[in-house]
């Protein structure tokens, strides 16, 4: 075994924000799914990480029981579960240490969002020398209002602002920041095969 694949924050919490209805990706569960599938067909281990923020009573406060995998992904026995206060999955993790035991080079990348918690464990995983591919099309993310928007306004205002950054930049810019540099960028289809009918 020497790749695992990551599976970041595909969490109920995000279902339960107004921005839900925005998803770049509604089908990230199936996605996911089928880069579960593939990993263990091939012996990979399969990593899950779950990102919390305690004591704030939002949907990432694990007093809420929103801290939990979305329906439809299950870990399997053996398969770690992580819960992270950073962006990236390594700093608040041991999961630097379950791979180096495990002597895990090659990392898989997929989850929510693409331009945070992926991107920067992506970036982060890079810079420590292990080589990484990036699913995009196994990755979801969410438009992002301009920095000089004021707070508070409801979402719907939030998307018709022209100045908010849409899904597909917000992709594209992460594919070009990352591809050459800290990863490669893959499909699903390129790890898990074609689905049957496709």
């Amino acid at each position: 075994m020497q790749r695992a694949l990551l599976v970041i924050d595909i969490q109920e919490s995000f279902r339960q924000m107004p921005r839900w209805q925005a998803v770049s990706n509604p089908a990230i569960v199936e996605r996911a799914g089928r880069l579960v599938g593939a990993a263990r067909e091939r012996g990979d281990l399969v990593v899950w990480i779950l990102h919390t923020e305690p004591g704030t009573g939002n949907p990432f406060d694990p007093v809420t029981g929103h801290v939990r995998l979305m329906d439809g992904l299950d870990p399997e026995e053996g398969e770690p579960v992580l819960t992270k206060t950073s962006r990236n999955s390594f700093t608040t993790t041991g999961l630097q240490r379950i791979l180096t035991e495990r002597g895990i080079r090659e990392l898989v990348v997929c989850g929510i969002q693409t331009e945070q918690c992926c991107e920067t464990t992506a970036r982060v995983a890079g810079d420590l020398g292990y080589d990484v591919t990036f699913v995009t099309d196994a990755t979801a993310t969410f438009p992002i209002p301009h920095r000089d928007a004021p707070a508070g306004r409801d979402y719907a205002e939030v998307l018709a602002d022209p100045r908010t950054l849409g899904v597909r930049e917000i992709v594209e810019r992460t594919e070009y920041a990352l591809a050459g540099r800290f990863a490669t960028i893959a499909s699903v289809d390129d790890l898990a095969g074609r689905p049957v009918g496709a």
